[in-house]
């Protein structure tokens, strides 16, 4: 019989806030404790809490932001602009704060361009149309122009979408089973430049994405990002053979 050797100390640490963060208790964009408090919590130096943290932060499990802490990170999924991602999500498990507003919301026939955006050659159905601004520690994040193809979603035209904006609304509510992504660079025009609080004719990141529900397409949604403050940065693997 072995006597199994005890955890550093930081280790028994990092475990603890750990379950903490896997259980839910500690939801994406939870502030951990600071490290003065998780000292007087623990009864440890300073330099244990601080390799406990450390180690979560190489784990993916918490973001640090100088001078305003540890947060819970988002899941991995919800970091990538090639995933369908929640905003929400994405802001707020980066430790800051959201906020969004609807500039815009009407419900009509769809027209050739909304059927063209659908990716639908023809139809005649109603389509929910929304501008949204999403807003991170109130600067403006993303500018984001959906469509909803209400035949497939009809529960959207009656949404007031003031708990949560649209695009985290469809996310929880309707499953899906395809996306596709076009990402292209442009200038932003005199409307995005306002709302966006940049430059007109600044660079911007634009993401035009469709998902899809057994071939029919449930949204189509373009976010345009200020390019000075985002990237795209994808990690893959060779495909195997």
């Amino acid at each position: 019989m072995s006597i199994a050797e005890p955890l550093p100390r930081y280790a028994e640490i990092r475990r603890e806030l750990e379950e903490k963060i896997l259980s839910g208790e500690w939801p994406p964009g939870h502030r951990v404790p600071s490290e003065h408090d998780l000292v007087a919590q623990f009864g440890c130096s300073r330099m244990t809490v601080n390799k406990a943290i450390s180690a979560l932060a190489a784990a993916g499990l918490v973001v640090r932001r100088r001078r305003s802490g540890s947060f819970v990170a988002a899941p991995k999924s919800q970091e990538t602009v090639l995933e369908v991602h929640d905003i929400k999500a994405e802001i707020t498990g980066s430790g800051r704060s959201y906020r969004y507003v609807i500039l815009d919301r009407e419900r009509r026939r769809a027209r050739p361009e909304d059927l063209a955006r659908l990716g639908a050659a023809k139809g005649s159905f109603d389509v929910e149309a929304l501008t949204v601004l999403h807003f991170a520690d109130e600067r403006p994040f993303v500018y984001e122009k959906r469509l909803i193809n209400l035949a497939v979603v009809p529960a959207a035209a009656r949404e007031a979408f003031a708990a949560s904006p649209p695009g985290t609304w469809l996310l929880e509510q309707i499953p899906w089973t395809e996306a596709e992504h076009t990402i292209r660079a442009e200038n932003a025009g005199a409307d995005v430049a306002h709302h966006l609080a940049v430059a007109r004719g600044a660079a911007c990141l634009v993401v035009a994405r469709r998902t899809f529900q057994a071939g029919t397409t449930i949204t189509a949604v373009t976010l345009t990002y200020p390019g000075e403050r985002h990237q795209l940065v994808a990690r893959f693997s060779p495909a195997t053979r």
